[in-house]
């Protein structure tokens, strides 16, 4: 997991200079999800938030069809991503815990996102948006998503719940 130097995300400028991925990583990803579905590249995708328990850090947005998931790592299965995120933040925070939750509100929208202590596409140094279509035309998302399909299938497959025998 990358970690921002102190005071980063406070300068504008700083952060805008940020390569994409640690841009859209840390602090514009509900702008990252917006986009995508504001033009989404796939069909069936929706948001998620990962919300933090009360006084820690953590939160992220990402969107998902159910079983494979897109953020600025690109796409992967949707477990995969929430394992990989709780094991990042609780590692070095004891006591981390978060929720899920699905997306209610348009997450491009400056007052729906300040509401929820993020900044809308007008408060960054420049124009988020295209910056995010950008990043997100980079990307090949049929094969990427049929990669990530066939990794969520597999770990679906390995899954095996304890059965109780009914005899």
């Amino acid at each position: 997991m990358y970690v921002l130097k102190h005071g980063i995300k406070k300068n504008p400028e700083k952060r805008w200079a940020l390569p994409d991925r640690i841009f859209f990583g840390h602090g514009a990803c509900a702008i990252l999800a917006g986009t995508f579905l504001k033009h989404p590249p796939l069909e069936g995708f929706y948001g998620e938030r990962i919300i933090s328990d009360e006084g820690f850090s953590g939160n992220h947005i990402y969107v998902t069809n159910g079983l494979i998931a897109f953020d600025y790592h690109g796409y992967c299965a949707r477990e995969r991503l929430l394992e990989h995120h709780e094991r990042s933040w609780a590692s070095r925070n004891t006591g981390w815990h978060c929720a899920i939750a699905k997306v209610d509100f348009d997450l491009l929208d400056k007052t729906e996102l300040n509401r929820r202590k993020m900044l809308g596409p007008d408060q960054y140094l420049h124009d988020p948006i295209p910056r995010a279509r950008r990043f997100l035309q980079r990307r090949n998302h049929a094969e990427a998503a049929a990669r990530a399909l066939g990794t969520a299938t597999t770990l679906a497959a390995d899954y095996r719940p304890a059965v109780s025998d009914p005899t």
